[in-house]
């Protein structure tokens, strides 16, 4: 079993009674030195990626394959994100160490451990119950500690621990939600898939206080944004 202090990145995060084993720290150096070939160039991401134990964060079904670039099913019938993906959203945002970011989707958790990897304060919400249950579960086990974890509304944000460095959204809007641009600080960036159909990956860096630049990094697949939870 795997007990022992781990670099995260620039964080030392524990992990208690799981198993990491040579084979899977091989993978995952293999899995970064891929994402570098396909253009992640931020050396922070690359060891997050090469760090992060990603089989903890999918059914022990699919661990044999959890260094593929691929996406999997996880609970409530959404999904681990590929790599490739997490890296590029991830380094969209441009953040440093002790950046505020709040990350709309919380998922398997493996975005937000990469994100705490990196040192960045993590704000997060996911709407699935089934899914919000288990990943707290996870991270009460892997001593993951995001700053605040939500059950909620996603398209909603978190207004009263606004404003954000950086808001990331993992899954796809079929428009860009006004509460998140509005809760981004004044050079603070939004990561959102944005369509139905076709989903285009955006970025929008609040300039000042009513504007915002936009810039669009071609076609993604995620599974839908859900709102309206009470």
């Amino acid at each position: 079993k795997y007990n022992q202090n781990m670099d995260f990145g620039r964080n030392s995060i524990i992990f208690v009674l799981m198993e990491d084993l040579p084979k899977h720290q091989g993978q995952r150096r293999q899995l970064a030195d891929l994402l570098e070939k396909k253009g992640i160039k931020d050396p922070q991401i690359l060891k997050a990626i090469a760090s992060v134990p990603r089989h903890f964060f999918m059914d022990k079904g699919l661990e044999i394959w959890a260094y593929k670039d691929k996406a999997y099913p996880i609970a409530a019938d959404q999904t681990i994100s590929q790599p490739y993906t997490v890296a590029f959203q991830t380094s969209l945002l441009k953040v440093n160490s002790g950046d505020k970011v709040l990350e709309i989707g919380t998922g398997s958790g493996y975005q937000t451990a990469i994100l705490l990897s990196l040192g960045v304060h993590v704000y997060t919400i996911e709407r699935q119950n089934e899914l919000f249950k288990k990943t707290q579960r996870l991270f009460n086990k892997l001593y993951l500690k995001p700053k605040k974890t939500v059950f909620g509304d996603g398209y909603k944000g978190l207004a009263e621990d606004a404003p954000f460095k950086g808001i990331i959204v993992t899954a796809a809007a079929p428009e860009v939600p006004q509460a998140l641009l509005e809760q981004l600080e004044v050079g603070g960036r939004l990561v959102i898939p944005v369509g139905v159909e076709k989903q285009l990956m955006y970025c929008f860096t609040r300039t000042a206080s009513h504007n915002f630049d936009k810039e669009s990094f071609g076609e993604f697949r995620f599974v839908p944004l859900l709102e309206n939870k009470e």
